[in-house]
C-alpha cells in the first residue's frame, strides 16, 4: 500500500476524528429512516390484512342473515364489531342485526347496536340511517320525547325527508296533529312528485284532514 502524503493523512485523522464523534448519531439516523420505511410498510400490510379479514367476516354474516336466527346473526354481527371496529364493515354488521332484531322484538337489543352506530360510525349517512331506525323504535316504546330528541340532531338536506315523516309519525302519536301536519308537509315537500313515498306521506296527510 502507497504510503499516505501529509495532507491526505490529515483528511483521514479529520474523517477519523469525525466518524468518532458523529458516527453513532449516523447509523441510528440511517436505521430509524431504514425502520420507519419497514415499519410503514408493515403497516400498510396490516391494514390490508384487517381489510381483507373484516370483509370476510361481514361475508360470513351476510351468509347468517339467510337463516334468519337472531343469535347466529347476532353473533356474526358482533365478531365483526369486536374484532374490526374501525372497518367500514363494523357500522354496517350492526345496522343488520338491528333490523334482526327489531323484527324479533328484542327492542333493547337493536337500541345498543343502533346507538354504537351512531357513536362510531365514521360515514354520515348510516349515522342518520341508525338515529332514524332509533327514532322509530322509541315511537314503537312510546318514548315520544327521547324519539323526537334524536330527531332534532341535524342532518343534511338529503335527509329532511325522512326526518320529517318520522317527526310526523311522533307528532301524530302525541296527538298533536297540527305539528304533525306541518312535519308531514315539509316531508311531502321534500320528495319527487312520482315517489312512492311521498303517496304513502299525503295519505298521512289526508288522515289528518290536511291533504295538499
Amino acid at each position: 500500500m502507497a504510503t499516505l502524503d501529509l495532507q491526505e493523512q490529515e483528511q483521514v485523522d479529520a474523517l477519523k476524528a469525525w466518524w468518532k464523534d458523529n458516527g453513532k448519531t449516523v447509523l441510528l439516523t440511517c436505521a430509524l429512516v431504514v425502520g420507519g420505511i419497514v415499519a410503514s410498510q408493515a403497516w400498510q400490510s396490516y391494514k390490508a390484512n384487517k381489510r381483507t379479514e373484516a370483509a370476510a367476516m361481514y361475508s360470513e354474516l351476510m351468509k347468517q342473515a339467510a337463516s334468519n336466527d337472531p343469535k347466529r346473526i347476532n353473533d356474526a354481527a358482533a365478531a365483526v364489531t369486536d374484532k374490526y371496529s374501525s372497518s367500514a364493515y363494523a357500522p354496517r354488521a350492526a345496522l343488520l342485526a338491528a333490523q334482526v332484531n327489531i323484527q324479533a322484538k328484542d327492542n333493547a337489543r337493536a337500541k345498543t347496536q343502533l346507538q354504537w352506530v351512531i357513536d362510531h360510525a365514521d360515514e354520515d349517512g348510516l349515522k342518520h340511517l341508525a338515529r332514524l331506525k332509533l327514532a322509530s323504535v322509541l315511537l314503537d316504546e312510546k318514548n315520544f320525547a327521547e324519539a323526537l330528541k334524536l330527531l332534532e340532531a341535524p342532518h343534511p338536506d338529503s335527509f329532511v325527508g325522512l326526518y320529517a315523516d318520522l317527526k310526523g309519525d311522533v307528532l301524530s302519536a302525541e296527538g298533536k296533529s297540527e305539528e304533525a301536519r306541518a312535519a308531514y308537509q315539509q316531508a311531502y315537500n321534500k320528495f319527487d312528485t312520482k315517489s312512492m313515498y311521498r303517496s304513502l306521506i299525503q295519505m298521512k296527510l289526508d288522515a289528518l284532514g290536511g291533504a295538499k
